[in-house]
C-alpha cells in the first residue's frame, strides 16, 4: 500500500473524528429534546400562526390578500334594545346572517335552521349567533324581539341587530363578504345571500375545506337538514355547520 493511500485514510479518519466531536453532541440533545425538525423548514399553517392555542382544528381561515380575515369592528342595537359589539362576541363561536323581518322568501328558512342550531347547542354558553337586519328602518329593538319571540330564539348570545343603514351593508359586503343589496325588481324588494358565516373565538372566519381542498369559506343556510337536498339535488349543509361548530368551541 503507497503512502499516498494511507494519507487518504488518515485524512478521512481525522474528518470522521471532528464530525462526531462536533455534531453527534447536538443530534444527541436534539434526540433527547424531542426537536428533531428545524422551525425554519417546517411548512407553516395559518391554523398555528393565529393565536396562542396549541389546539387548532382542521378548519380553514377565510383569507384576503393572505392574511386571515377577521371580523371588524361593529356596534350596533339588539332586541332588548342594548349596544352589542363584536367584542361581545369575543371568546365564542358563534354564527353570522343578514335577513329582514319582512323578507317573505328565504328568511323564514334561514331562521327555522339557525334555530335548530341554537338547539343542538343549547348547553353551550360560548356559541352565539349575530343577525343583521338590513332594513333596519322597519326593523326596531321591539319588531325585531317580537320576531324572535314568534321563531323561539332563546339562546342569550343570540342577538338580533339593528342601527344604521349603511354600515350594516359595509358589513355584510365588505366585513363579512355576504352579499346584500336592494332591488326593488326581486320580492321584498332585496337581494342577500342565503350564505352563513362562521366565526371562532378570536373573531376570525373559519371554515372546512372542499374536495379541491379550497376553504368552503361559507355554510349553505336554505336547505333544511332534514330534507337532505333541495329539488336540484344540492345537499344541505346545516350537518357540517353544526360539526365545525363543534370543533371551533372544542379549541
Amino acid at each position: 500500500m503507497s503512502k499516498k493511500t494511507n494519507y487518504s485514510y488518515v485524512g478521512i479518519a481525522f474528518v470522521i473524528l471532528i464530525f462526531g466531536i462536533i455534531f453527534i453532541p447536538k443530534i444527541v440533545d436534539r434526540i433527547t429534546n424531542d426537536d428533531i425538525t428545524r422551525d425554519g423548514i417546517r411548512s407553516k399553517d395559518v391554523s398555528t400562526e393565529v393565536g396562542s392555542k396549541s389546539t387548532k382544528s382542521d378548519l380553514a381561515y377565510l383569507e384576503i390578500n393572505g392574511q386571515p380575515k377577521k371580523v371588524p369592528a361593529f356596534s350596533f342595537t339588539n332586541q332588548e334594545g342594548q349596544t352589542i359589539t363584536n367584542e361581545d362576541y369575543l371568546g365564542k363561536v358563534y354564527v353570522v346572517e343578514f335577513f329582514f323581518t319582512t323578507c317573505p322568501t328565504i328568511c323564514p328558512i334561514m331562521n327555522r335552521n339557525l334555530v335548530e342550531v341554537q338547539n343542538h347547542f343549547k348547553d353551550f354558553k360560548n356559541f352565539g349567533v349575530a343577525s343583521f337586519t338590513i332594513t333596519p328602518e322597519i326593523d326596531t329593538p321591539e319588531v325585531l324581539k317580537a320576531y324572535a319571540d314568534h321563531y323561539g330564539i332563546t339562546n342569550p348570545n343570540w342577538h338580533l341587530l339593528t342601527g344604521d343603514e349603511d354600515a350594516i351593508y359595509k358589513l355584510a359586503n365588505e366585513g363579512f363578504n355576504l352579499y346584500t343589496a336592494k332591488d326593488e325588481t326581486v320580492e321584498g324588494g332585496f337581494e342577500h345571500s342565503g350564505n352563513f358565516a362562521l366565526i371562532d373565538k378570536e373573531g376570525f372566519i373559519r371554515s372546512r375545506r372542499d374536495s379541491f381542498d379550497n376553504p368552503l369559506i361559507f355554510y349553505n343556510g336554505l336547505i333544511p337538514e332534514a330534507d337532505v337536498t333541495d329539488e336540484d339535488g344540492i345537499p344541505q349543509e346545516i350537518t357540517i355547520l353544526k360539526e365545525d361548530i363543534a370543533k371551533l368551541l372544542k379549541e
